[in-house]
């Protein structure tokens, strides 16, 4: 049995800081801020160095990139990656494609199709 591939859309290993907040089982509002490991069409992997959500919430994921434009979306967690040095959350938007598609993963793409090539010494 394979396990079929569900993205759709180049990802970008790009990092743009972000703030996520949800509510605990508790129902107390957590907030914490990270990194966005990589972003596609409609989805991030985030690295968030303290608490992770449960798989399955609902988070509010705001790309905090440039300060006068902030980006919010609503995303489910999708998959935990609980590696002690590095905690990463994967997520997937349930709302704002159209907006997180241009503002987000269209910009990341064209600040990576804009950085040069790295020049390394031939051996």
């Amino acid at each position: 049995m394979s396990i079929q591939e569900r993205r759709q859309g180049s990802r970008y290993n790009i990092s743009f800081p972000i703030r996520l907040a949800w509510k605990d089982e508790h129902g107390r509002e957590i907030v914490q801020e990270g990194l966005t490991e990589n972003v596609g069409p409609q989805g991030a992997l985030i690295f968030l160095p303290r608490t992770l959500p449960a798989v399955g919430s609902k988070v509010n994921l705001t790309v905090t990139e440039n300060a006068e434009e902030e980006i919010s979306v609503t995303a489910q967690v999708i998959r935990l990656e609980r590696n002690v040095a590095h905690p990463q959350v994967a997520l997937q938007l349930t709302d704002s494609l159209r907006l997180w598609k241009k503002k987000v993963w269209e910009y990341a793409g064209s600040i990576l199709a804009a950085e040069k090539p790295e020049n390394f010494d031939d051996w």
